[in-house]
Parts: C-alpha cells; sequence; structure tokens
C-alpha cells in the first residue's frame, strides 16, 4: 500500500510540475527595462531557444530595443543566460521571426534563420512616410550559439519608396511602416513547395486611411533557403496587421491576423491553396474573438493530414483568457478549446498578451507568453493528449 501511494504522488508531481511555469525574460533584469514579442523555437538537436525584444529605457515601442534571446536544453524547465543577437545602437531591432530550416542538404544538422527588422523613427512618423524600416535576416549553424553578418532583403522582401537613402528603394507600391510577424515563420515540411520558408509580415502603404485601411498583411519566402525571396499577394481585407502564418494542407496556409479596423474584434484569417503566393478567402471568424491583439499559430503532420493549433486572448475587451485551440480540418472546427491563462478576479491590465509556440515532441506544446501586464515573459510545456 505504501508503495503505490508513493507511485500515486510521483505521477501526480510529474503531471503538476509539467504544468508548471517558468519565467523565461523579466522585466527589469539583465540591463532592460521591459521585454516584449516573444518568439520560441526548437533546433534540430531539441533545445528550445526563446527570443524577444529587449527594450532598454522603457515598454515603448520605439527607441533602443535589442533583440535578445535565451536557450533551454531541459525542454524549458530552466534556461541559460541572455544573449543578445541583434542590437541597432540606439535605434530599433525587432519582431524577431526564427525559423529552423531543416530541410537544406548543405546544413544536414539544421540552420536557424532570425528575420528581424530594423527602424529609424517612431511608427506613427514612418507611417506618414518621415522614416524607413528595413528587413534583415541572420542565420546559425550551431543551434544559436554563434550568428552570420546580417544580410538586407528590404529590395526584395519591402517595397518602401525612399530613393533618398538607398536608390533600390524606389517602389511605387509606397510601403512605409513593415513589421514581421510577431513569432516564429515556418517551413513547407510536406507538398510540392516542400522545403519553402514562409515568414507572414504587414505594412502599411501610402498615407494614414481611415479605420486603418492601409495596413495590410501579405508573407514572404524563399525557396532557395534564403538566397532569394519573393512576396505574396497581401491579404484581400485591409486593415490586417500583426499576423501568422501555418501550413494545413500539401499547398495550404492558414494566416492568423490582427483586425487593426478594430471592429469586429475577431481574428482575420485568411486561407491560401497555392503555397502562401494568393488568397482565396480573408475574413474576420466568429469563432476567434480577440482584443485587438497579436495571436500566434503552429501545424505539424498528422498521418495525411495536419493538426493546426490556434492561440490568443480570447476575449473582446481584455488581453486576458489565453486559449489554445485544436483543429484537424485547417480551422473551420476546433475539436479542442483549452484555457491556457486566466487573470485572477479583480485583475486589470493584461494578463496574457502576446504568445508563440512550439511542438517540442509528440503530444507536447511549449507556449512562450506576456504575462501580468508584461512584467514577464514565461513558459510552460502543455500535454495536447
Amino acid at each position: 500500500m505504501k508503495k503505490l501511494i508513493l507511485t500515486f504522488c510521483a505521477l501526480a508531481f510529474g503531471l503538476f510540475s509539467f504544468a508548471q511555469e517558468t519565467t523565461v525574460f523579466k522585466s527589469g533584469e539583465d540591463g532592460y527595462a521591459s521585454y516584449r514579442i516573444p518568439a520560441i523555437i526548437q533546433s534540430r538537436q531539441g533545445e528550445l531557444i526563446a527570443f524577444c525584444e529587449g527594450r532598454v529605457n522603457d515598454s515603448d515601442d520605439f527607441g533602443n530595443i535589442d533583440i535578445v534571446y535565451k536557450i533551454s536544453k531541459d525542454g524549458g524547465k530552466t534556461w541559460g543566460a541572455l544573449k543578445v543577437v541583434a542590437d541597432y545602437d540606439k535605434l530599433q531591432a525587432g519582431n524577431a521571426a526564427p525559423v529552423t530550416d531543416l530541410l537544406d542538404p548543405q546544413y544536414p544538422k539544421g540552420r536557424i534563420f532570425l528575420f528581424y527588422n530594423t527602424g529609424n523613427d517612431h511608427e506613427g512618423e514612418v507611417r506618414k512616410g518621415k522614416g524607413l524600416r528595413e528587413l534583415w535576416y541572420i542565420t546559425s549553424t550551431d543551434g544559436a550559439q554563434t550568428w552570420s553578418e546580417p544580410v538586407n532583403i528590404t529590395a526584395q522582401a519591402h517595397r518602401p519608396k525612399q530613393p533618398q537613402l538607398n536608390p533600390a528603394y524606389n517602389f511605387k507600391e509606397d510601403w512605409r511602416t513593415y513589421a514581421n510577424t510577431p513569432g516564429h515563420a515556418f517551413q513547407f515540411i510536406a507538398g510540392p513547395n516542400k522545403g519553402r520558408i514562409y515568414v507572414a509580415a504587414n505594412h502599411n502603404a501610402g498615407d494614414p486611411r481611415p479605420a486603418n485601411k492601409d495596413w495590410n498583411a501579405h508573407a514572404y519566402y524563399s525557396d532557395d533557403h534564403g538566397k532569394t525571396f519573393k512576396l505574396s499577394e497581401n491579404v484581400p481585407f485591409p486593415g490586417t496587421n500583426e499576423s501568422m502564418a501555418a501550413q494545413t494542407g500539401e499547398n495550404s496556409v492558414y494566416m492568423s491576423s490582427r483586425n487593426q479596423q478594430l471592429t469586429p474584434r475577431q481574428r482575420v484569417i485568411s486561407v491560401s491553396h497555392d503555397g502562401g503566393q494568393t488568397w482565396v478567402s480573408s475574413a474576420p471568424d466568429p469563432n476567434l474573438p480577440d482584443p485587438v491583439n497579436q495571436g500566434s499559430v503552429l501545424s505539424w503532420k498528422k498521418g495525411k493530414g495536419f493538426v493546426l493549433a490556434h492561440l490568443n486572448a480570447a476575449d473582446e475587451k481584455n488581453r486576458n483568457n489565453l486559449t489554445l485551440r485544436l483543429s484537424a480540418d485547417g480551422g473551420k472546427t476546433w475539436y479542442s478549446n483549452r484555457l491556457i491563462a486566466k487573470a485572477p478576479e479583480g485583475y486589470k491590465g493584461a494578463w496574457s498578451a502576446y504568445s508563440d509556440l512550439v511542438l517540442m515532441k509528440k503530444n507536447t506544446l511549449g507556449i512562450l507568453y506576456e504575462k501580468d501586464n508584461y512584467k514577464e515573459i514565461a513558459f510552460l510545456a502543455q500535454n495536447i493528449k
């Protein structure tokens, strides 16, 4: 009987510890006043790599902002020392969009890409045409221990009209503010575009318009492991902002976007059936309430199909009620709806805001999210059996 009780206690403790959270980044520590905009991936060796923006002086979206990261070698239970991967002096480096390229035969151990943006003025000023956002990537072939020199892909995957700054930036589209997905990029793992690296993004074009309709989501992608990049079409729903995408079929893409028109307070879902190049539909989804916030998606192959995970603050008023949903039909229906984080009674503010997802192993998702009015970025592992 004693042995049975001990076994039961050990199992109970295992389940409890499995669901425990760890703090990965805490505002005020390691020289940064605030940490925002989480992203997470797993290396081919199984290590978790959590990225975010380290904001030096305050929590503002513009200023002295670096991209920082930490590595976990034990499934998120503990995290190593903070490292800086992108530093644009006293200006802004942000919107980290990492992805592990597992299908390049030149790098059998995998190569990590980190896409990011730099900016030289506040978003409001750039939106008026008075500043510039650029697009870069760096790579690592040793599990994020060291990184390559930055590669500027602004002229390939952005459309700025700033020829006075760079002759190559003379596009009639006149894109101004530009941002990668807040969260991971992804790679097609099957189908005719297997190996394609795909990054959701958004921009605003021309002068500001009513209801923020100058904003539009799009994506860029590479079919040659980062040598060249192409742009997708804009999703046909103006006002789409922060977005993330996932593969949901042999050649299908599901993109979930923030609705910057501010109403309805729902995620805007766009669907592609040609590898994410064009879009067959784009509309708010009443099954996905959202307080005008970021949300994250992730997919993986299961049998002949894909499982799609969607995570967001499922509340029309507050950044609260972080909810994980699972679908086996590309997001048409959700066979699982699970509340991950809910504010304590009487709490005021953003309890659970931006987030990201990573598949750690079969039936285990890692969740990285902003918690408690942006005081920390926390990690937890979630069993999805």
